[in-house]
């Protein structure tokens, strides 16, 4: 077991003041981009009745004990989400949110159980935008960090250049040589079936188990063979993803089988995600329940519905929203290791020393 070295010991302090230093310009330089476009900041309840219902996100628990010592399950939430739409609902038009997010099962290098995530919202504005705003940000970011490059575990990217925008099959095709639209049904609504993708796995030697699901396989070929090679040199926006893998995400129009959702990449590294937001409550319900049945049979457990969201989706306008890792993203602009260099005061345990330190 690794000792600890806790970050509040001086030296460790000064070792990691400057990343925290130019954090803090960061996020004033973000903060002066939204100001700038008309956002309004909001705050967050971080306890929500639901945390999200995405198949392979952990949430924390918190029971509410009531003056007759009942109790009731809470949760800290791992997006702001339900909340920002809402509000979506409610009237707002744009806003964004600085929030403190929190996830379990979650720690190495670029995770923390605690951490923050930038997310914004544009009601009536296509998700295309949202890509825009992100060139924008990663250009402020290094700036305010006095950075020429993004930088991590010796990749880099230029902020400042045009991000290259790459969609997910065209991404299959070229690092897995994988036709990934062949694997996909022809009815949009139908679930893909696995064998046509575990047999292309298995062809480029990716392992897969009698029970992967589509979803399994296809993750399992992004981070293997995908993702380790997104946005070296400049940042990679990868856009069109299989609907079956955007919960949250509107359909495309002119291909259903495909989604309107986008991740950020640099230096390998994943930034944001971003939708055009699905308003069908209907459609959402469904989602939700296949995700919390899957979970259920992976996991053991789920967690539930926020019935109130799901009525408030019913009524929220056609928007765009978007989340984004913060300390992430200061990370590449500083040039920081582990993400706890970027946390002014982060979790400490005997199992994950300080950075710099112990190991």
């Amino acid at each position: 077991m690794a000792s600890v070295s806790p970050w509040w010991h001086r030296d460790i302090h000064a070792d990691r003041r400057p990343f925290l230093l130019a954090r803090n310009r960061i996020v004033n330089a973000l903060r002066g981009f939204f100001m700038d476009e008309d956002f309004i900041e909001v705050e967050t309840a971080a306890l929500q009745v639901s945390p999200g219902n995405e198949t392979h996100l952990h949430a924390f628990q918190a029971d509410l004990i009531g003056p007759d010592a009942s109790r009731t399950p809470f949760y800290l939430h791992t997006s702001p989400e339900f909340a920002c739409k809402k509000l979506l609902a409610a009237g707002e038009e744009r806003i964004f949110t600085l929030a403190h997010v929190f996830r379990n099962r979650e720690q190495s290098a670029l995770h923390h159980p605690e951490f923050s995530m930038l997310e914004w919202y544009r009601a009536g504005e296509p998700y295309h935008r949202l890509m825009e705003d992100c060139a924008a940000l990663m250009r402020l970011a290094a700036q305010a960090a006095g950075a020429d490059v993004f930088r991590f575990r010796g990749r880099e990217a230029d902020p400042f250049a045009e991000p290259e925008r790459l969609p997910v099959p065209e991404a299959f095709s070229r690092f897995a040589g994988l036709d990934l639209m062949a694997t996909l049904p022809a009815h949009a609504d139908a679930a893909p079936e696995p064998g046509r993708l575990a047999e292309a796995a298995a062809a480029i030697g990716i392992r897969t188990a009698a029970d992967d699901t589509w979803s399994d396989i296809f993750s399992r070929i992004l981070s293997d063979r995908i993702e380790p090679h997104l946005g070296f040199g400049r940042p990679t926006i990868l856009l069109d993803y299989p609907a079956s893998e955007a919960a949250l995400a509107r359909r495309k129009r002119c291909d259903p089988r495909l989604s309107e959702r986008f991740e950020l990449y640099a230096c390998g590294v994943e930034l944001a995600n971003g939708f055009g937001e699905l308003t069908d409550a209907a459609e959402q319900r469904r989602r939700f329940e296949a995700d919390m049945a899957e979970k259920q049979r992976i996991y053991g457990e789920r967690y539930p519905l926020d019935e109130d969201f799901l009525q408030a989706l019913a009524t929220m306008p056609p928007a765009s929203g978007i989340a984004l890792g913060l300390d992430r993203l200061v990370m590449l602009a500083t040039g920081a290791a582990r993400i706890e260099q970027v946390i002014w005061t982060p979790l400490a345990t005997p199992s994950h020393a300080m950075p710099g330190r112990s190991t």
